[in-house]
């Protein structure tokens, strides 16, 4: 990340410099806008932008940005080590069956449990919801429902079980089914929607030559028209969402794929740069400087579209990256953050019940923390597995201890960089690809475009800590 360092240096006898902690420590980031740069203090996320003829004003020790950001300073710290360190877990990643009907190259569940791994039944999945129940019971405010995304490998196939579990379940838990598309017929829509739950799928091309290159079955077949024909169902119902993952089989066609998106009415997309956990997903990882270029033209498409149309199509990710700029206690996704959510917002609960903090260990034995039907959640979130996640912090990663950005992308996954990258105190994948999201998101907040990437009513509950506008 090119930066240029603003914080008050002394010189040591060898001639190099440290901070002597005066601070602040702010540095400017060059965003690429005919107009503007950013000043960041990357320790508490606080940001500025600058029209270029200002930045004297801004070096000014007595100037109002800096004596006013000193007095804000302890808020912004407060607020990050709220988002980071003081939430408690609120949802769960349930997989009711470790089987899959579909291959898709990148899966990060191993292929032997995909194959002929454990299910649950419907009574052990009722019991599992009930032992959720008591313990959110006593950990979320009243009122407040904890949510539960019914995950996989491919959870239809456990589809009466679940379905009996949201049934009995309605009033306790917040319902999600995250489903490759090809299990949902008419009735199954139809329960799900009648029902408010939300319905992530997953599809990665515009058409069947792109989006049946990673995602197929067993003999080698693609389902592309089958995801159409639910997706045409789907019209019209708000709680839905498409995740494309996003490799080097369908890199140059992003823009084919949000046109394709927001023709067919989709509220919420994703376009997820594929979790390397395995080697089938390291195989087809693209380059960032490859990809990048592509995924910034996607996101510039759905401005366009959007003001063609008066319609939004929201790439879920992205906006997660753009709302941390913005509003970070206002998150989303906990991805793009260190510690990750994994463990600390969320956990994962597997087919037999043993818990994991993200769904992305489930095939990684050494991060099962605990079983659900045998052991208390609490002291599983004790647990060496959990601690290793949940006390990942960025500042002991190195490079990115000293990026600007770091807490704009948190270093993800920590799952990713384990088995990719060989260990928890090494990066995910990606980072040039972050450093571009940033850039980007701050060019539109400079250009007054960040609401229409957005999801409608994300300041709803939000305040303004500090804002100058004069330089």
């Amino acid at each position: 990340m090119h930066t240029t360092n603003m914080a008050n240096n002394s010189a040591s006898s060898s001639g190099q410099y440290f901070n002597t902690g005066n601070g602040p420590t702010i540095q400017f980031i060059e965003i690429e806008h005919p107009d503007y740069v950013a000043l960041l203090d990357p320790d508490t996320a606080f940001w500025s932008l600058l029209r270029k003829e200002k930045i004297s004003e801004a070096l000014d020790e007595s100037g109002s940005l800096i004596q006013e950001f000193r007095k804000k300073r302890e808020t912004f710290a407060q607020e990050m080590e709220l988002l980071r360190f003081g939430l408690k877990p609120s949802a769960v990643y349930f997989n009711p069956t470790e089987r899959c009907n579909l291959n898709c190259s990148y899966c990060y569940i191993p292929e032997e449990l995909r194959k002929s791994g454990s299910q649950m039944t419907r009574e052990e999945l009722i019991r599992a919801l009930d032992i959720l129940k008591e313990y959110f019971r006593s950990t979320l405010p009243e009122g407040r429902l904890p949510q539960v995304v019914f995950h996989g490998s491919e959870p239809m196939l456990a589809r009466d079980a679940v379905f009996a579990g949201i049934t009995k379940y309605k009033d306790d838990f917040s319902f999600g089914i995250q489903t490759n598309a090809t299990l949902l017929d008419d009735e199954s829509i139809e329960f799900l929607t009648s029902r408010n739950v939300g319905i992530g799928l997953s599809l990665d091309g515009h058409e069947a030559a792109v989006a049946n290159l990673t995602r197929k079955n067993w003999a080698g077949e693609g389902f592309f028209e089958k995801t159409v024909t639910v997706l045409e169902r789907l019209k019209g119902y708000p709680n839905y969402n498409v995740i494309c993952t996003v490799t080097s089989r369908n890199t140059e066609s992003l823009t084919d794929m949000v046109n394709f998106l927001h023709e067919m009415e989709v509220p919420i997309g994703m376009l997820n740069p594929v979790r390397c956990t395995r080697q089938g997903a390291r195989d087809i990882k693209p380059r960032d400087a490859e990809m990048s270029p592509h995924y910034l033209k996607a996101l510039d498409r759905t401005y366009e579209l959007y003001q063609k149309t008066g319609r939004k199509l929201v790439i879920a990710n992205f906006a997660n990256v753009l709302i941390g700029i913005v509003a970070p206690l206002a998150r989303r996704l906990m991805c793009d953050i260190s510690p990750c959510g994994g463990g600390r917002c969320f956990f994962a609960v597997g087919a037999k019940g043993d818990l994991f903090p993200c769904s992305e260990f489930v095939g990684v034995p050494e991060f099962n923390g605990g079983n659900l039907f045998r052991d208390n959640i609490s002291d599983v979130l004790e647990t060496r597995a959990f601690k290793s996640v949940t006390g990942r912090k960025v500042e002991e990663i190195g490079p990115c201890a000293v990026c600007a950005i770091r807490h704009f992308c948190g270093s993800p996954c920590p799952a990713e960089a384990y088995e990719m990258n060989g260990g928890m105190n090494r990066p995910g994948a990606f980072c040039e690809l972050y450093e571009d999201q940033v850039r980007y998101a701050m060019r539109l907040i400079a250009d007054g475009k960040e609401n229409t990437f957005l999801w409608d009513g994300w300041d709803s509950g939000t305040s303004t800590t500090l804002e100058i506008t004069s330089l």
